[in-house]
Formats: C-alpha cells, structure tokens, sequence
C-alpha cells in the first residue's frame, strides 16, 4: 500500500535498503478533533478509529511499526520483534530488518538517525524536555550513544533527519526553559527571541541541530525553523497539542530497515 497523499518522504541520502516516512493529518478514519489519521491511542479517540488507523500505517511501511509511551524522557528501547507496542522510552534502536523505530508527535520534534552502512537506525521524541535533558545529556546523547553502541558506528557516520514540529514563530516558553539550556551551553541564547513580559519565542529544531552538531553529527537533514515545518501553522496538514489546545491527534515518523 502506497503512502497517503500528502505524507513526507524524507529527501535524504539514505543507504540502500533503509527507508523513513512520517504521516501528516490525511489518509485515515478518524473524526472530529482527530480527523484523519490520528496514531495516538492516548488522546480520547475512538479506540477501533486508531486501529484501522495503525494498520493503513503499517500497511505503507511493510514493516511493524512500534509505538511507545513516550514520557520526556531519555530512556532507550531496543526493538525487535518480541517488543510490544506501548513500551516507556523516547529513544528506539533497531538493527532487525521490518522493524520501524516509530516516534509519535503533535509539537514535539521527531529526529530519525541511520548510520550509513545501513545496519541501525534510531528515531528520538525531542520536546524541550527531553532536548535539555539534565547536565547536558538528554534524548538526542542517548540515541546517538544508543546507535553507536549497537552498530559501531561514530558520529561521521551517522545521518539525521529533523521532523516537522512546533515552529519558532509559536513556540512561546518561560524564562526557566530559556535557563534549562544555558546552563551547560550558553551560546543558545541566540535560539531564544524576547517575546512579551517574561516569555520568549524558542527555535526548538535549532536547539536540536546546536546539540547534534556539539556530537559531531554534520549531516542533517529535514527540519531548518522555516514555517512549512511548524505544525501550529499547519492546521489542515499536521495535528498540534498547543494549537487545539490539548485536543488533538498524533502523527508519526519512522525509520526502518527492510
């Protein structure tokens, strides 16, 4: 089964043999606030709804996708084939073959990794959260160190891609979000814009480039802050938590071997 019209084909120069795809709002059955291809199965949708839903999904991978409980963390799950749906983790790794390390999002960033022999592939849920991370180690270390250790890969040979999200023009934080990333790198400062009385408006895919970039990872790809990858700009295109305030569906990027 073909992707949806409308879904992304990541354009990246993936290694034979690894394929990435992320949904947008079409080709499901979802109504409402969920209309159409809602993934979540967390977020008040008719359960049979995110069924048929999961199923066009897996139908136009050819693989199994994996769908986690996503916490904002930086917890690592390794996947095969004997790992259920709805395990805790913000990272994923697989080295099998028809196993799609699967990220759920409605703002939140999804970055997808490959090494570029083609023998692992990763995908990160990076809300600012999980970005900061504590000390400087957040979701974005733990999936480079994750794909390292389980395909001996470095950070030379690794490929990512940044996936849509909330956009710098409407991602508006408090001066402690401003403050969870100055205080191991200062120089991100210049990712935050004043924005009213306190607030300020913060470049989330710049702050996910400026960390990868700081591991050595030189080839990104997807995501670069402009307003055709926000998805609170993007109503008829992607689902946004903060947009619907709190109502809304899920859609996914994934990665796979195959």
């Amino acid at each position: 089964m073909p992707p949806a019209a409308g879904w992304i084909v990541p354009d990246w120069p993936l290694p034979a043999g690894v394929h990435a795809l992320c949904t947008t709002r079409e080709g499901g059955v979802s109504e409402g606030p969920y209309a159409s291809l809602n993934l979540g199965d967390h977020v008040g949708d008719a359960a049979q709804a995110v069924t048929a839903n999961r199923a066009i999904f897996a139908a136009a991978l050819q693989a199994r996708p994996v769908f986690m409980q996503q916490v904002h963390g930086s917890r690592v799950a390794h996947l095969s084939s004997a790992t259920a749906d709805g395990v805790q983790a913000d990272v994923c790794v697989a080295t099998d073959a028809g196993i799609a390390c699967t990220i759920m999002v409605a703002d939140c960033l999804p970055v997808l990794f490959a090494t570029a022999d083609g023998k692992a592939v990763a995908a990160a849920h990076a809300g600012w959260r999980g970005l900061a991370g504590s000390a400087g180690e957040g979701v974005l270390e733990a999936a480079c160190r994750a794909l390292w250790a389980a395909s001996g890969a470095g950070a030379a040979d690794t490929l990512a891609w940044l996936g849509p999200c909330i956009g710098p023009q409407a991602f508006e934080v408090g001066p402690e979000v401003k403050a969870a990333f100055e205080a191991t790198d200062p120089g991100c400062a210049a990712l935050f814009m004043p924005h009213g009385s306190g607030k300020w408006l913060a470049d989330l895919p710049g702050l996910a480039r400026r960390r990868l970039h700081a591991l050595g990872v030189e080839r990104l790809h997807g995501n670069d802050g402009r307003t055709a990858w926000c998805t609170v700009a993007g109503p008829s295109r992607f689902f946004s938590h903060r947009r619907d305030r709190g109502v809304s569906g899920r859609f996914a990027a994934a990665i796979w071997r195959r």
